[in-house]
């Protein structure tokens, strides 16, 4: 079991995944990791942030599953002709894209940055149109042409004209036929001739009933009305098959544009899907930090009923970067280490999470632990040697940027040997650096680790009165021994539980506390390099991933006119981008622009610049100066100081 599925962590990606409608955000929710890097953790989060705000003010977003449309778009790739049922796929997610830049038209009042993706959609009104012009209820329109109306409507004539004939030789030889009406058989208009009459109706025999005694017969009065029947037939599927592909083409010419409305849905599909996510749990973003700490506040587990679980207040880091869980079975200690490790893997992936917003995490490059049973039949193992196993493969990977998770630390074996092995793997984890938080029932553990510099204790609480546990955890306080409170609740005589608490500790805790005040650290095995977290650094990263996203000369689109500009230059610090549109120069925020030609299909490798960004006059001057042009020494408005 790895790390991810003993916290439960792909349990709730799935929950994710249900929020989102198409497939491609549903792959992208159940594929969502931690980041190491802390510019885009704050970055995942401030998303799923503004897409929960969006949802609240302005409504649920006008989402499609965009089912099949994947296969839509390799048909039009191969050339291959669309059938109505495609096409109107096409139509309706055209509808979607057009109410989505609606929605986020309004959204952009919330102040979101994610509401300025409905720049990047493209309303296609005319494919649109024409597309609702064509067909009409799965089917191609009479109106889709002045052809295709005429040719219908020579049909419904023939078709008439066929009827009344038949219905004419119905009714004057009644006594000839099986039925009083007319049969269509094989695509063709018949009538039930009884067998003995079959020589009284001229015409073509089309099929036998199953007694063999009724002949359905073409008659031959109505075959040149047939012929011209299926004549216009034909006609009609020609000119069906042409609007078709006239559709088809319409559609192939902007398939750039929808394949790149199809991405942007999805990632939007993707975005809110955190959104409804952190909606359902009731849940909060909260602070980020590579400072090593965690702090949590009224935290919840995502996966236990909010009407049963009770909060949990949680720190560690500092000086104390180890936390020992004491308490009675059942009292609550696995789930509080889980609800640590879940929360974490979701604050780190951009999620947030079931906690007051006042919590905060830490990067963990990695988030190790060793929780439940684990035995496994296949390969023989005991229980103990389960847990043996995974904790030596935990203790090579972890260190100082680590958190690791053990539960029922040193169980399985004796308990002295367990106890003693519990020391050292608190000891090794110490020197390494990492945070840690485990949980055990040894009594001596909670003496060394009151000790031990470093280590914390931390207890569930128990009622007492109630022999019941009240699943609070309290740091800095070490759990009781509820087993003889409880026989001593129960009537046990107090000279028996004198005899029992002699046995359990009897003088022990001395040589843990001396052993606990000695420097003990462990030094480290070799282990691979595990990876590291990147720190947020000045420039942040999005206003550098800006800068490195548009180069000069660029061809780009300049909303909310959609104008086309060219790059003059780079991203300042304010996330500005200098764009010359129509021979005037502006700064335009980042958010506004989007990439239309890169400049290296536009221009050779040395292209001079100067020739689109300066003046005849400056051009002719410098020349004349024999000095070469120095890129960004133009002189620039800011956006709208000339605007008319």
């Amino acid at each position: 079991m790895d790390n991810f599925t003993a916290l439960e962590f792909d349990k709730i990606l799935e929950k994710l995944a249900e929020n989102a409608l198409s497939a491609a955000a549903k792959n992208r929710c159940r594929e969502l990791a931690p980041s190491l890097k802390e510019a885009q953790v704050k970055l995942w989060m401030d998303e799923t942030t503004q897409a929960r705000r969006i949802i609240e003010q302005i409504g649920t977003p006008p989402l499609s599953s965009m089912a099949e449309l994947h296969q839509v778009m390799n048909l039009i790739a191969i050339e291959a002709m669309l059938v109505p049922e495609q096409i109107m796929q096409v139509l309706s997610f055209l509808a979607s894209c057009r109410r989505m830049k609606r929605y986020l038209k309004k959204a952009e009042a919330t102040d979101a940055d994610i509401a300025w993706y409905g720049g990047s959609i493209d309303e296609l009104a005319e494919l649109e149109n024409e597309i609702e012009r064509c067909i009409r209820n799965g089917m191609v329109d009479d109106r889709a042409s002045a052809r295709l109306g005429d040719i219908r409507r020579q049909i419904v004539v023939t078709n008439d004209q066929i009827k009344a004939k038949l219905e004419s030789l119905l009714r004057k030889n009644k006594a000839w036929f099986s039925e009083s009406f007319v049969s269509m058989r094989s695509g063709r208009y018949t009538l039930p001739v009884k067998r003995e009459h079959k020589k009284d109706v001229a015409g073509t025999v089309i099929e036998m009933s199953n007694t063999g005694g009724t002949c359905f017969i073409e008659p031959a009065s109505v075959g040149r009305l047939q012929s011209e029947l299926y004549a216009l037939q034909i006609e009609e599927d020609s000119e069906i098959r042409r609007i078709l592909y006239s559709l088809t083409a319409l559609i192939s010419g902007n398939l750039a544009t929808i394949k790149h409305n199809i991405e942007t849905m999805e990632t939007l599909d993707f975005l809110f899907a955190k959104g409804k996510l952190s909606i359902l749990m009731k849940a909060s973003p909260v602070g980020m930090n590579t400072a090593r700490r965690i702090r949590m506040e009224n935290a919840r587990h995502p996966l236990i009923s909010r009407d049963s679980a009770v909060p949990l207040n949680f720190e560690a880091g500092g000086d104390n970067k180890g936390v020992v869980i004491t308490g009675p079975n059942t009292g609550g200690k696995t789930v509080a280490l889980k609800t640590v490790g879940l929360l974490s893997l979701m604050a780190q992936s951009g999620l947030h999470v079931p906690a007051d917003e006042v919590s905060d995490f830490c990067l963990n490059n990695l988030v190790l632990c060793d929780i439940g049973d684990g035995q496994s039949i296949a390969e023989n193992l005991s229980t103990f040697s389960s847990h043996m196993r995974n904790i030596i493969a935990i203790l090579k990977q972890a260190d100082q940027e680590s958190l690791v998770l053990l539960d029922e630390l040193g169980s399985g074996t004796d308990p002295t040997e367990g106890m003693g092995l519990a020391i050292a793997i608190l000891d090794e984890l110490g020197a390494k650096g990492c945070l840690f938080v485990v949980t055990t029932h040894y009594p001596e553990i909670k003496e060394y680790a009151s000790m031990k510099p470093g280590l914390v204790n931390a207890r569930m609480t128990f009622d007492k009165e109630s022999l019941m546990p009240l699943y609070q955890l309290e740091i800095g306080e070490a759990g009781e021994s509820c087993a003889l409170h409880i026989a001593e609740r129960l009537g046990m005589p107090r000279q028996m539980l004198q005899r029992a608490h002699q046995a359990a500790y009897g003088s022990k805790t001395d040589e843990h506390r001396s052993a606990a005040q000695q420097n003990n650290s462990t030094p480290n095995r070799a282990a691979a390099t595990p990876p590291r977290i990147v720190k947020q650094e000045e420039p942040e990263p999005e206003i550098q991933s800006h800068r490195d996203k548009f180069n000069i000369g660029d061809s780009v689109f300049v909303y909310p006119r959609k104008e086309i500009g060219i790059v003059y230059a780079r991203s300042n610090e304010k996330g500005e981008i200098g764009v010359q549109v129509k021979g005037q120069k502006r700064l335009v925020n980042h958010k506004r622009i989007k990439l239309f030609v890169p400049a290296s299909e536009l221009y050779p490798e040395d292209y001079d610049f100067s020739i689109i960004f300066d003046s005849v006059a400056n051009r002719k001057a410098r020349h004349l100066m024999g000095k070469r042009h120095v890129e960004g020494n133009v002189a620039i408005t800011k956006e709208g100081d000339n605007e008319k």
